[in-house]
Protein backbone atom coordinates (compact mmCIF):
# COMPACT_ATOMS: atom_id res chain seq x y z
CA UNK A 1 0.00 0.00 0.00
CA UNK A 2 1.33 3.40 -1.05
CA UNK A 3 1.42 5.80 1.89
CA UNK A 4 0.13 9.29 1.25
CA UNK A 5 1.42 12.51 2.76
CA UNK A 6 -0.32 15.82 3.28
CA UNK A 7 0.95 19.35 3.76
CA UNK A 8 0.54 21.06 7.14
CA UNK A 9 -0.65 24.67 6.97
CA UNK A 10 -0.20 27.34 9.61
CA UNK A 11 -2.86 29.87 10.68
CA UNK A 12 -1.83 32.17 7.81
CA UNK A 13 -2.53 29.45 5.25
CA UNK A 14 1.12 28.80 4.39
CA UNK A 15 2.60 25.27 4.24
CA UNK A 16 5.08 24.63 7.05
CA UNK A 17 5.68 20.88 6.74
CA UNK A 18 4.31 17.49 5.78
CA UNK A 19 2.64 14.64 7.63
CA UNK A 20 2.00 11.04 6.67
CA UNK A 21 -1.66 10.10 6.57
CA UNK A 22 -2.54 7.04 8.70
CA UNK A 23 -3.94 3.87 7.08
CA UNK A 24 -7.48 4.77 8.16
CA UNK A 25 -7.65 7.16 5.20
CA UNK A 26 -7.35 4.17 2.85
CA UNK A 27 -10.61 2.61 4.12
CA UNK A 28 -13.04 1.81 1.26
CA UNK A 29 -16.15 3.96 0.99
CA UNK A 30 -19.22 2.21 2.46
CA UNK A 31 -22.19 4.62 2.25
CA UNK A 32 -24.59 1.83 3.26
CA UNK A 33 -22.77 1.19 6.54
CA UNK A 34 -22.36 4.92 7.17
CA UNK A 35 -26.10 5.41 6.80
CA UNK A 36 -26.86 2.62 9.27
CA UNK A 37 -24.46 4.11 11.83
CA UNK A 38 -25.87 7.63 11.50
CA UNK A 39 -29.45 6.40 11.85
CA UNK A 40 -28.43 4.45 14.96
CA UNK A 41 -27.02 7.64 16.51
CA UNK A 42 -30.10 9.66 15.57
CA UNK A 43 -32.51 7.04 16.93
CA UNK A 44 -30.85 7.20 20.36
CA UNK A 45 -32.01 10.83 20.67
CA UNK A 46 -35.68 10.04 20.06
CA UNK A 47 -37.78 10.03 23.22
CA UNK A 48 -40.15 7.04 23.37
CA UNK A 49 -43.79 7.95 23.80
CA UNK A 50 -47.10 6.17 24.18
CA UNK A 51 -50.72 6.55 25.29
CA UNK A 52 -52.66 5.25 28.24
CA UNK A 53 -54.30 2.02 26.98
CA UNK A 54 -57.56 3.13 28.62
CA UNK A 55 -57.52 6.70 27.26
CA UNK A 56 -60.96 7.55 25.82
CA UNK A 57 -62.42 4.23 26.99
CA UNK A 58 -63.51 5.17 30.51
CA UNK A 59 -67.16 5.58 29.59
CA UNK A 60 -70.40 3.60 29.69
CA UNK A 61 -71.19 4.42 26.05
CA UNK A 62 -72.79 1.66 23.99
CA UNK A 63 -74.27 1.57 20.54
CA UNK A 64 -78.09 1.53 20.37
CA UNK A 65 -78.02 -0.43 17.17
CA UNK A 66 -80.38 0.20 14.25
CA UNK A 67 -83.99 1.31 14.14
CA UNK A 68 -83.73 4.60 16.02
CA UNK A 69 -82.89 6.77 13.03
CA UNK A 70 -79.45 7.68 14.43
CA UNK A 71 -75.92 6.66 13.59
CA UNK A 72 -74.71 3.45 15.21
CA UNK A 73 -72.08 5.21 17.31
CA UNK A 74 -71.53 4.29 20.97
CA UNK A 75 -73.54 6.84 22.96
CA UNK A 76 -73.51 7.84 26.61
CA UNK A 77 -76.32 6.47 28.72
CA UNK A 78 -76.99 9.91 30.19
CA UNK A 79 -79.73 12.21 29.00
CA UNK A 80 -77.47 13.92 26.45
CA UNK A 81 -76.93 10.78 24.40
CA UNK A 82 -73.67 12.20 22.99
CA UNK A 83 -71.37 9.88 21.10
CA UNK A 84 -68.25 8.66 22.92
CA UNK A 85 -65.59 5.94 22.88
CA UNK A 86 -65.29 5.76 19.08
CA UNK A 87 -62.42 7.44 17.21
CA UNK A 88 -63.42 10.86 15.93
CA UNK A 89 -65.84 11.59 18.76
CA UNK A 90 -65.29 14.19 21.48
CA UNK A 91 -63.11 12.65 24.24
CA UNK A 92 -63.03 9.41 22.26
CA UNK A 93 -60.05 7.08 21.85
CA UNK A 94 -57.41 7.42 19.16
CA UNK A 95 -57.69 5.09 16.21
CA UNK A 96 -54.03 4.06 16.11
CA UNK A 97 -52.20 5.64 19.09
CA UNK A 98 -48.41 5.45 19.44
CA UNK A 99 -47.29 2.58 21.65
CA UNK A 100 -44.58 2.85 24.27
CA UNK A 101 -43.60 -0.74 23.43
CA UNK A 102 -42.46 0.25 19.94
CA UNK A 103 -38.76 -0.34 19.39
CA UNK A 104 -37.29 2.98 18.24
CA UNK A 105 -33.60 2.46 19.02
CA UNK A 106 -31.66 1.01 16.11
CA UNK A 107 -28.51 -0.93 16.96
CA UNK A 108 -25.63 -2.12 14.81
CA UNK A 109 -22.63 -4.31 15.68
CA UNK A 110 -19.48 -2.69 17.08
CA UNK A 111 -17.39 -3.78 14.11
CA UNK A 112 -19.89 -2.17 11.76
CA UNK A 113 -19.81 1.08 13.77
CA UNK A 114 -16.03 1.06 13.55
CA UNK A 115 -16.09 0.45 9.79
CA UNK A 116 -18.59 3.28 9.34
CA UNK A 117 -16.39 5.69 11.31
CA UNK A 118 -13.27 4.71 9.37
CA UNK A 119 -15.09 4.98 6.05
CA UNK A 120 -16.46 8.43 6.97
CA UNK A 121 -12.95 9.57 7.95
CA UNK A 122 -11.55 8.34 4.63
CA UNK A 123 -14.34 10.16 2.76
CA UNK A 124 -13.10 13.50 4.14
CA UNK A 125 -9.89 12.98 2.13
CA UNK A 126 -11.72 12.60 -1.19
CA UNK A 127 -11.97 15.88 -3.06
CA UNK A 128 -14.62 14.39 -5.34
CA UNK A 129 -16.88 13.36 -2.43
CA UNK A 130 -16.45 16.68 -0.62
CA UNK A 131 -17.40 18.61 -3.75
CA UNK A 132 -20.27 16.25 -4.50
CA UNK A 133 -21.69 16.90 -1.05
CA UNK A 134 -22.05 20.58 -1.98
CA UNK A 135 -19.10 22.17 -0.18
CA UNK A 136 -17.41 25.13 -1.85
CA UNK A 137 -13.75 24.09 -2.04
CA UNK A 138 -12.46 26.06 -5.03
CA UNK A 139 -9.98 27.99 -2.86
CA UNK A 140 -9.12 25.21 -0.39
CA UNK A 141 -5.44 24.35 -1.00
CA UNK A 142 -5.70 20.67 -0.05
CA UNK A 143 -8.12 17.88 0.81
CA UNK A 144 -7.78 16.73 3.58
CA UNK A 145 -6.90 20.10 5.11
CA UNK A 146 -4.32 19.72 7.90
CA UNK A 147 -3.57 22.68 10.18
CA UNK A 148 -1.02 23.18 12.94
CA UNK A 149 -2.09 22.54 16.54
CA UNK A 150 -2.01 26.31 17.16
CA UNK A 151 -5.59 26.26 15.91
CA UNK A 152 -6.69 24.72 19.22
CA UNK A 153 -5.47 27.79 21.14
CA UNK A 154 -7.62 30.39 19.37
CA UNK A 155 -10.00 32.05 21.83
CA UNK A 156 -11.77 34.69 19.73
CA UNK A 157 -14.31 34.24 16.96
CA UNK A 158 -12.64 36.83 14.71
CA UNK A 159 -9.36 34.90 14.99
CA UNK A 160 -11.04 31.68 13.86
CA UNK A 161 -12.76 33.50 10.98
CA UNK A 162 -9.46 35.03 9.88
CA UNK A 163 -7.78 31.61 9.95
CA UNK A 164 -10.57 30.03 7.89
CA UNK A 165 -10.30 32.83 5.34
CA UNK A 166 -6.51 32.28 5.07
CA UNK A 167 -7.18 28.57 4.51
CA UNK A 168 -9.55 29.27 1.59
CA UNK A 169 -12.81 28.46 3.40
CA UNK A 170 -14.39 31.91 2.88
CA UNK A 171 -16.67 30.78 0.03
CA UNK A 172 -17.81 27.83 2.17
CA UNK A 173 -18.76 30.16 5.06
CA UNK A 174 -20.63 32.37 2.59
CA UNK A 175 -22.48 29.32 1.21
CA UNK A 176 -23.64 28.34 4.70
CA UNK A 177 -24.89 31.85 5.51
CA UNK A 178 -26.76 32.08 2.22
CA UNK A 179 -28.47 28.73 2.92
CA UNK A 180 -29.90 29.92 6.25
CA UNK A 181 -33.70 30.22 6.00
CA UNK A 182 -36.92 29.76 7.96
CA UNK A 183 -38.04 26.15 8.05
CA UNK A 184 -41.33 25.28 6.37
CA UNK A 185 -44.12 23.66 8.39
CA UNK A 186 -44.74 23.30 12.09
CA UNK A 187 -41.09 22.65 12.87
CA UNK A 188 -40.49 26.40 13.20
CA UNK A 189 -42.80 26.46 16.25
CA UNK A 190 -41.00 23.53 17.88
CA UNK A 191 -37.57 25.00 18.47
CA UNK A 192 -36.35 24.39 14.92
CA UNK A 193 -37.23 27.71 13.27
CA UNK A 194 -34.06 28.15 11.22
CA UNK A 195 -32.53 25.69 8.80
CA UNK A 196 -29.04 25.88 7.32
CA UNK A 197 -26.44 23.77 5.58
CA UNK A 198 -23.62 22.03 7.43
CA UNK A 199 -20.29 23.81 7.08
CA UNK A 200 -16.74 22.73 7.87
CA UNK A 201 -15.88 20.46 10.78
CA UNK A 202 -12.76 21.15 12.86
CA UNK A 203 -11.23 18.10 14.56
CA UNK A 204 -8.86 18.78 17.45
CA UNK A 205 -7.27 16.71 20.22
CA UNK A 206 -7.72 19.24 23.02
CA UNK A 207 -9.98 22.21 23.62
CA UNK A 208 -7.90 25.24 24.55
CA UNK A 209 -10.57 27.75 23.55
CA UNK A 210 -11.39 26.76 19.96
CA UNK A 211 -14.80 25.24 20.82
CA UNK A 212 -16.10 28.48 22.32
CA UNK A 213 -14.41 30.66 19.70
CA UNK A 214 -15.92 28.80 16.74
CA UNK A 215 -19.34 28.38 18.35
CA UNK A 216 -20.69 31.65 16.90
CA UNK A 217 -19.75 30.91 13.28
CA UNK A 218 -22.78 29.51 11.39
CA UNK A 219 -22.29 25.95 10.14
CA UNK A 220 -18.87 25.43 11.78
CA UNK A 221 -18.60 22.57 14.27
CA UNK A 222 -15.66 21.58 16.48
CA UNK A 223 -15.16 17.99 17.66
CA UNK A 224 -12.58 16.43 19.91
CA UNK A 225 -10.98 13.38 18.36
CA UNK A 226 -12.07 11.17 21.27
CA UNK A 227 -15.71 12.23 20.70
CA UNK A 228 -15.67 11.95 16.92
CA UNK A 229 -18.55 9.93 15.49
CA UNK A 230 -20.01 9.07 12.10
CA UNK A 231 -22.82 11.63 12.21
CA UNK A 232 -20.35 14.51 12.64
CA UNK A 233 -18.40 13.38 9.59
CA UNK A 234 -21.48 12.52 7.50
CA UNK A 235 -24.43 14.75 8.47
CA UNK A 236 -27.68 13.48 7.01
CA UNK A 237 -25.94 10.15 6.22
CA UNK A 238 -24.01 11.82 3.35
CA UNK A 239 -20.21 11.26 3.62
CA UNK A 240 -17.58 13.76 2.49
CA UNK A 241 -17.89 16.67 4.91
CA UNK A 242 -15.24 19.37 4.58
CA UNK A 243 -12.99 18.68 7.58
CA UNK A 244 -10.04 20.55 9.06
CA UNK A 245 -7.68 18.29 11.00
CA UNK A 246 -4.96 19.47 13.35
CA UNK A 247 -1.64 17.69 12.87
CA UNK A 248 -1.93 16.22 16.39
CA UNK A 249 -5.34 14.77 15.51
CA UNK A 250 -3.87 13.12 12.41
CA UNK A 251 -1.08 11.63 14.52
CA UNK A 252 -3.57 10.17 17.01
CA UNK A 253 -5.83 8.75 14.30
CA UNK A 254 -3.54 5.73 14.10
CA UNK A 255 -4.74 4.66 17.57
CA UNK A 256 -8.31 4.31 16.29
CA UNK A 257 -7.43 1.09 14.49
CA UNK A 258 -6.49 -0.53 17.79
CA UNK A 259 -8.78 1.14 20.31
CA UNK A 260 -11.74 1.66 18.02
CA UNK A 261 -13.90 4.74 17.98
CA UNK A 262 -17.27 5.99 19.04
CA UNK A 263 -20.29 5.35 16.85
Amino acid sequence: MVKKAAKIFNLEGKPVGKIELPPVFATPLRPDVIKRAVLAIQSSRIQPQGRDPMAGKRTTAESRGTGSGAARLPRRKTGSGKAAFAPGTVSGRQAHPPLSEKKILKKIPKKEKKLALFSAIAATASKELVAKRGHSIEDVPQIPLVVTAELEELKKTKEVEATLIHLGVLSELFRVRESRKVRAGKGKSRGRKMKQASGPLIVVTENKGIVEAAGNIPGVDVALLVNLNTEMLAPGTHPGRLTLWTNTAIEQLATLSTKGGRE
